[in-house]
This record gives C-alpha cells, sequence and structure tokens, in this order.
C-alpha cells in the first residue's frame, strides 16, 4: 500500500478554531425564521390581549368625515366604511382567533396525545380500540358538524372550536402514535423500566421529552391552521356580530370595496397572514426544515500539494491524498488522510471511536451527514477525481461502482418491505432487466453469499430474518449494481464469533473469486488480521500508522498501535495470559481540541517534550508511514505498551536518550 507523508505542521497550522455556541437559546432561534416566527407571535399575542389598554381609540367609535381613509397620522391603519379605526379592530378583534386557536390545540392534543401514549404502551390490543375509535371520528364530515354545531348553540367559536379540537385529535393521535410506538423500542425505556420507574413516569420522563418536537411542530401547524379556519367562519358570517370586530368579517367587509377602497383590504389581511405564516416558520425552524432547505456554504481548500498531479501508485484503483473532512463553519473531523488500495485487496482503518474511520470511509461515496463536507483533499477512484462531484453524478458511481455494507443490517433494511422487493428494485435500475430475471439473479446473489434456501429468504421480511443471515443480505444488497469496490463500516460489530467467522469467509471469497476490492473499518485487530492486506491506524483524524497488515500487526512503530495490540485479548499460543491486559489511559480528544504535535501524547506512555510540536510521518513499513518522533528511540530498546501504566518520565529514562531527529520541525 501506497501511503503518502502528511505535513503535520502545515495540518496544525490550517485547522480552524471551533464557533463559539450560544449558551441558553434554543436551537429553532438561531434560524431567521424561527427569529421571526415567535417574535412576531409575541407580538401578536400581547398586543391582542392588552389592546384595551393601549387602544388609540374605541372599536365602536366612529369619525365620519374620514371614512375609507388611508394611513395617517390620526388612524395608522386607515379607517372603515363606518370612519372605525382599523388599527384599534385589529388588534382588538386578535384575541378571539388566537384563544379560540390555542384552545383547539389544547383540546386535540389533550386527547391525541395520552391516547397515542396509552396505545403505544399498552400493546396491539389497546391499539386496535383507541385506533378504531379516532377512525369514527377522522370519518365524520367536519365542516357539516361544525356548521350544525353552530346551528344549535349559534356563534359562540369557543365551543365551536373545542369541538374542533375533539375532530382533529383523531389525526393528532395518528401521528402521535407513530412516533410513541418508535420510542418505545430504544434500549433507554427498557432500561427506564428495569430500573423500576412506572407507566407515568416512563412516559413523562423519557417518551414525551423524545417526542417533543413533533409535537412543537405539529402545534405549531395546527395554531395557522385553527387561525384560517376561525377567519374563515367570521367571513361566512359564523362569527362575532356587529360591532364586535373580527378578522374574518373585517376581509369580508374590505372585499365589497376592493374598487374604491383596495388599501382597506390590506391591513387585515397582511396581519392574519403574518400570523399565519409565522405559525408555519416556527415549526420549519423547530423542526430544522430551514437548515435543509438552505445548503450549508462548503469551505473551499485547495489540496495541499496533490492537484492534478500524477498518482504516487499508478496500480491503485483508489486513492485518497489528503483528505480532510469538517464540520461546516466548525471543526475538522479527518485532516491529511492518504492510502491507496490496489485491484482485489483489502484496507483495514482501525481506532477507537471517534478517531474518524467512519467519517474516512463515508466520504469515499459523498455519504457525509448533513452538516460535514469534505473540506480538502482528493479521492481518486479509477483516475476519476470524486471531490466537488455533484449528487447526480455521485449517483451514477454510487452502488454501480462502490457499494457499502452498513453496521446495522436490519437499520439498513427497510422492516415495511421483503427481501425479494429490496433486492430486486436495484438489480432492475442498475442492471436494466426485466423483473423476473431481476428476482432470478436475486436468488443467485442470496446463494452467492451463503444463503441455502433463497427462495424462502427472498419471501421473508427482515424481522424474520436472524443477524447474521440479514448481514448477509445486505452483503448481497452491495453486490447487486456489481460494484468493484465494497466499504464495509464493521459488518460484524453486531454479530455473534460463529457468524463473524462465516461474514468474513465470505468476504474473503467474494475478494478471491471476483477481484474485489475492500475498505473495512473496524476496531478488532483480530478481524483485521484475518482478512486485510493493508491496514491504516487512525487517531484523533489522522492516520498514525499505516503498511501491510503483517508488517504493521508484527512489528508496530507507532505507541498508538501498540497499545491497541497490547489490549487485545487474543494471547498467541504457547505465551501464558497475562493477569491483565494493557490499557490506554484517557480517551480520543474530540474535534476542534486537538493538540499540536502528536494528538497521541497526552496518552502515551513515550511521549516527550518534543512531541508536542509539529512533525511531518516518516517513511515505515515499506511502502507505509508513521506519524510520531521517536520510532528509532522505540525500536533501538524494543519498547512495549505496559499493562500498568506509567509516567512519560519513568519511561523516558529507560529508554536511551535519542540523536536529534531529522523531521523535527
Amino acid at each position: 500500500m501506497s501511503v503518502l507523508p502528511l505535513d503535520a505542521a502545515d495540518e496544525v497550522a490550517t485547522e480552524p478554531v471551533p464557533p463559539a455556541r450560544r449558551r441558553g437559546v434554543p436551537g429553532f432561534l438561531r434560524r431567521p425564521g424561527g427569529v421571526f416566527g415567535a417574535a412576531w407571535l409575541v407580538f401578536i399575542i400581547v398586543a391582542s390581549l392588552t389592546a384595551p389598554l393601549w387602544r388609540p381609540y374605541e372599536v365602536t367609535e366612529q369619525d365620519t368625515a374620514n371614512r375609507l381613509a388611508l394611513p395617517s397620522a390620526d388612524h395608522w391603519f386607515g379607517t372603515d366604511p363606518l370612519g372605525r379605526d382599523l388599527l384599534s379592530r385589529i388588534f382588538t378583534a386578535g384575541s378571539l382567533p388566537l384563544l379560540s386557536s390555542a384552545l383547539m390545540l389544547v383540546v386535540a392534543f389533550g386527547i391525541g396525545l395520552p391516547l397515542a401514549l396509552l396505545a403505544a404502551e399498552r400493546g396491539r390490543k389497546v391499539e386496535r380500540v383507541t385506533s378504531r375509535s379516532t377512525e369514527v371520528l377522522m370519518a365524520l364530515p367536519g365542516t357539516i358538524l361544525l356548521l350544525a354545531v353552530i346551528g344549535v348553540i349559534g356563534n359562540r367559536l369557543y365551543p365551536v372550536m373545542a369541538i374542533l379540537g375533539v375532530l382533529i385529535s383523531a389525526a393528532v393521535y395518528r401521528v402521535m402514535l407513530g412516533v410513541a410506538q418508535s420510542v418505545r423500542q430504544r434500549l433507554y425505556i427498557d432500561a427506564a423500566r428495569v430500573n423500576g420507574l412506572g407507566s407515568l413516569r416512563v412516559n413523562l420522563l423519557h417518551v414525551l421529552p423524545s417526542m417533543a418536537t413533533v409535537v412543537a411542530v405539529q402545534a405549531a401547524q395546527l395554531f395557522g391552521i385553527g387561525l384560517l379556519i376561525v377567519a374563515g367562519l367570521a367571513f361566512l358570517g359564523f362569527g362575532p356580530g356587529e360591532p364586535e370586530p373580527s378578522w374574518g368579517f373585517m376581509i369580508q367587509d374590505a372585499s365589497g370595496h376592493l374598487f374604491d377602497a383596495p388599501w382597506l383590504l390590506v391591513p387585515t389581511g397582511v396581519v392574519l397572514a403574518l400570523t399565519v405564516v409565522a405559525a408555519n416558520e416556527l415549526a420549519d425552524a423547530i423542526a430544522g426544515k430551514k437548515a435543509d432547505k438552505v445548503p450549508a456554504r462548503r469551505k473551499e481548500r485547495l489540496p495541499v500539494a496533490v492537484a492534478d498531479t500524477a498518482p504516487a501508485d499508478p496500480s491503485a484503483v483508489l486513492e485518497v491524498r489528503d483528505l480532510s473532512v469538517a464540520v461546516d463553519d466548525g471543526p475538522q473531523l479527518v485532516t491529511g488522510v492518504s492510502f491507496a488500495l490496489r485491484p482485489g485487496t483489502v484496507l483495514g482503518l482501525v481506532g477507537e471511536s471517534g478517531c474518524g474511520k467512519t467519517m474516512t470511509a463515508r466520504s469515499l461515496m459523498g455519504l457525509l451527514p448533513d452538516g460535514v463536507s469534505v473540506s480538502g483533499g482528493s479521492i481518486r477512484w479509477q483516475g476519476r477525481e470524486l471531490v466537488g462531484l455533484s449528487e447526480k453524478e455521485l449517483t451514477a458511481v454510487r452502488g454501480r461502482e462502490i457499494a457499502m455494507i452498513s453496521q446495522e443490517p436490519m437499520v439498513a433494511l427497510d422492516p415495511m418491505f421483503s427481501i425479494a422487493y429490496q433486492l430486486v428494485g436495484p438489480i432492475r435500475r442498475f442492471r436494466g432487466v426485466g423483473r423476473g430475471a431481476a428476482r432470478k439473479i436475486a436468488a443467485e446473489l442470496l446463494r452467492n453469499v451463503g444463503i441455502v434456501d433463497a427462495e424462502r429468504v427472498l419471501k421473508s421480511y427482515p424481522h424474520q430474518l436472524s443477524g447474521g443471515m440479514a448481514q448477509r443480505v445486505c452483503i448481497a444488497l452491495a453486490l447487486t449494481g456489481e460494484p468493484e469496490l465494497l466499504i464495509a463500516d464493521e459488518p460484524t460489530t453486531a454479530l455473534d464469533v460463529t457468524v463473524q467467522a462465516e461474514i468474513l469467509s465470505l468476504l474473503r471469497a467474494l475478494v478471491h473469486d471476483t477481484g474485489l476490492s475492500v475498505v473495512i473499518v473496524s476496531h478488532d485487530l483480530g478481524v483485521v488480521a484475518d482478512i486485510c492486506d493493508d491496514v491504516a491506524v487512525m487517531y484523533a483524524g489522522a492516520v498514525v500508522e499505516s503498511g501491510t497488515a503483517a508488517a504493521v500487526l508484527d512489528d508496530p512503530s507507532h505507541p498508538y498501535t501498540m497499545a491497541l495490540l497490547g489490549a487485545n485479548p487474543h494471547v498467541p499460543e504457547g505465551e501464558p495470559v497475562p493477569l491483565r491486559l494493557a490499557s490506554i489511559p484517557g480517551t480520543v480528544p474530540p474535534p476542534g481540541s486537538w493538540p499540536t504535535g502528536c494528538r497521541f501524547a497526552s496518552r502515551c506512555q513515550f511521549a516527550r517534550d518534543e512531541c508536542t510540536a509539529p512533525f511531518p510521518a516518516l517513511p515505515a513499513h515499506g511502502s507505509g508511514s508513521v506519524l510520531c518522533i521517536r520510532v528509532d528511540d522505540l525500536a533501538s530498546t524494543h519498547a512495549t505498551w505496559d499493562a500498568e501504566p506509567v509516567g512519560a518520565e519513568t519511561v523516558a529514562d529507560a529508554v536511551a536518550e535519542p540523536a536529534p531527529t531529522a523531521g523535527v520541525s
């Protein structure tokens, strides 16, 4: 494997400082839509409820000399056909739609939300009863029923909106039931029940907080709908009678003067429209939709000495050079990662959780999370640059040329569809064959991945499969487009030892029989030793050691690799089992707080003062590299990682005083 040295000095110098966060401010108030929605709703609610205290005129006071007047110093919004002040009437009328819409929400969520929590907790029998009951409510003709109620009780909007809340509670129940059922399947809910929490406390402390965002979004949207319903009823004459003001009647009154006084429609219409838009903007901000609609600003950074250059390894099918991945306007997650992959070989990315392995792997397919992007470097696939390609161009590569196996097979497979549906669709799309031919190919793929009864599995759903069987299906799914590169993100983590061995044997057979190249992400050195030809050890977003798997695992040069091997529970045959395994003190530093120089120095037994200064990677293991300043010292003293961590000074005394290293800056 060809690995390019990383210029650590350049890396440290260009690393951005994470921006300071505003603490105590809700996330939706960091978006313009959320600020506008919240500010306008607070303003209109306060102004309407306090209107009798500050309005310049009484709502019935007439200025007959200024009928249908335009805005002026005396009447800021103008006057209506009877000379009444529009500003006073608009804000006085606001309390009715605002309070009645709020009442509708209280009734709707007061019925729908507890029913959803109850049905999600008690299971299918209770759910069947509550669902059938809500379906009856949803089947009722709401408009006709409301008009009938108005005919019985009159234009009393508060009872009418309360009845509307009862009708809408059925829709609220349907939405909240799905969310509650999903939340109750999470492990922390089971843990809370095991810890002795009762049903009420589990719902209040764990289920409801997880549903808070959905509840807030639905409430904000229904609030806007309620405002329109109240205004619509008043427009049709089912609202407060004259001389009491109402937004709907004022709009209806203005519609009769569109030609002689068009301004009359503007103040009331704008206030109503802004209130509805504010409610929806607030809902969008809470749901985070605005962040998705506005594309994140990508930081442009030219690759360091790699752009438009000849490949370092002409035989490589995949070459990654000085790759950097960062949060948009945030800290770096991966810096200076370089490696090359030859056809028909397996490369292992190894390291603890939080070292950047998955981010590196996902960047190869352009599948980084929202708000994360490649900020520099190069990814060359068969001589073609992947960095900077559009989503449409990457879609042509994904599945057909590069495919991925997920860490969690049960999450990767959609529980709503059969295995046949999930395999036949991609085969038809990638290979351009008919449904019958695609089903035959799907069965053959399942047999190729070691599934004997392929026809039965094709008819099955994901929940009917074991973990090992589901992982085999995921591998078959990845092979539907006949890719040349397979990215496996910890494909054996969730499996038992026996099934792990079967999956690894399957991957080895695929590489041997088809010439497939594989990048495998793992923290299990046993898996790496079993299947990988080359290995790149990552720590804190950087490759600290690389080379062939045999060279790196048999003779590690970096203290971090030594520590990983020392903590590996596999003991060579003939050697005594240690009383305790070696451990690595501390944790991986989070992005944005990486130290200068060696990022492993704070946890390293062999660290010295010069380790905190930037230095370049050194050649190691033939075509590989190692990012350590004390490689020669550790090799000359045959240093190993101790099971009992000792201080740096003690180990430094045990190691001979090193000669000045050429690469130290």
